[in-house]
Order: structure tokens, then sequence, then C-alpha cells
């Protein structure tokens, strides 16, 4: 298949408006979210946030959720929550803090947070770091789960979180935009983060995609994510 520079260029213009970069950002969370929600998070008008919504919708990259009268919207699919955190990962430098509450939401999000429907931030890096040391996830030869993982895996998020989920791969290495490094993303990483959310391990913060590991979250990760022992020759 033979791409268009045309069409590439138009995709890529939907992202390079900034007040829809920051809809689409503030959508990573994984919510549906209202017209007048991301005019607020975008700190433009709601006639214009729906403008800018409907080309999005119209694009495939954001997908109408309707309940009543209302309207919500949220990211069409997991490859376009993919997309956008890639590029948050290239584009490297974080919104300059203004304000001390401003500092603190940024190093929340930074320390622990959702990428759409997976952990990212330090917790999710570390999450990653110790499946591969571990063994439950290989990555010589492309990321794989390996068998000590799939018993890892559904002992902790039950059987069907090895079961395929469409065409999405069962799992992927996701770079994270602040660690620049991997994080678990894919099927797994999403049935992963259902589970530790249903075990209260992790909690949301309020209005954030920030996220906290608790108390028992840190003892029952520490239980199963014990250091990997030392290999003997």
């Amino acid at each position: 298949m033979i791409l268009a520079p045309e069409s590439v260029a138009s995709f890529a213009g939907l992202l390079a408006h900034r007040s829809r970069a920051a809809m689409c950002l503030a959508l990573l969370d994984g919510r549906a979210w209202t017209a007048a929600e991301l005019a607020s998070c975008a700190g433009i008008s709601r006639p214009t946030a729906s403008e800018h919504l409907n080309l999005l919708v119209d694009a495939g990259l954001l997908a109408e959720v309707r309940q009543g009268r209302h309207r919500y919207v949220r990211l069409a699919r997991p490859e376009i929550a993919q997309l956008i955190e890639d590029l948050a990962a290239a584009a490297g430098e974080p919104a300059p803090a203004r304000s001390l509450r401003t500092v603190r939401a940024a190093a929340d999000l930074a320390e622990a947070r959702t990428c759409y429907d997976h952990l990212a931030g330090a917790l999710g890096v570390r999450l990653f770091d110790a499946m591969i040391a571990n063994g439950l996830l290989a990555d010589r030869d492309g990321l794989a789960v390996t068998a000590a993982g799939r018993c890892w895996f559904t002992e902790v998020a039950g059987p069907e979180a090895m079961r395929p989920a469409g065409s999405r791969p069962l799992v992927r290495s996701c770079l994270d935009w602040t660690e620049r490094r991997p994080h678990l993303g894919g099927a797994l990483g999403a049935a992963l983060h259902r589970a530790l959310a249903a075990r209260a391990w992790v909690t949301p913060c309020a209005a954030s995609r920030a996220v906290r590991l608790t108390a028992d979250g840190e003892r029952g990760l520490a239980g199963l994510l014990v250091p990997a022992a030392p290999s003997r020759s």
C-alpha cells in the first residue's frame, strides 16, 4: 500500500493544533468526556471545542458515546492512545509548571498514571523492569510472555487476561514519555491495570489520570515481583 503524502500531512495536521492536542491528551485517561469538560481543559469556548471534536470524530481519532441527550467523546481505540503517547514522548519537553499546584500534579503524573488503560510513569516502568528481571516477560526477540508469565498473569488478572482481544496485541512495549523507558502496554497491560485497581492496589487521583500505589499494593507487588535470583554458572 502506498500512502499519499497529502493524507499523512492532513492526518498529522489534526494534532498540530494546540486545542485539539490538549483535548486528546486529556482523553488519555481512558474516560469519555463532554465537550464542555474538554473546552474547559483546553481553555476554549464550548462551540469552538465542538468544532474541533467534530473534526477529530470525522477523522476517526475520537468516537462518540451518546447517553440520552448527552454527547460524550473518547479516544476511538487503543492504537490512537498509543500514537498520542508516542508523540508526547517524541516531543520531549513537558509544559512548564506555573504554580505549586501544577508542580505537584506533574510530579504525581510522572510517578504513576494511566496511559489510556494501562499503567505508566515510574511505577509502570518499575513493573515492566521487574517482569523482565523475573522472567515473566522476555524481550530478546521482541516482547513476549513466558510460561512463568502466563501463570503469573493468570493468577493476578484471571484466565481471561491471556485470551486474544481482537486485533490488539497481547503485549507491547510502550515508550514512557516521562521516564523515556518502556512500560507494558497491549491487552495484557490493560488487564493488569484492571486487576490492580480491582484489588485497590492502585487508586486514581481526583480529577487526574495520576494513580497512587496503596500500602496494600506495595505489599502485594513486593510479594509477587520479588527480585530475580542470580543465575548460577
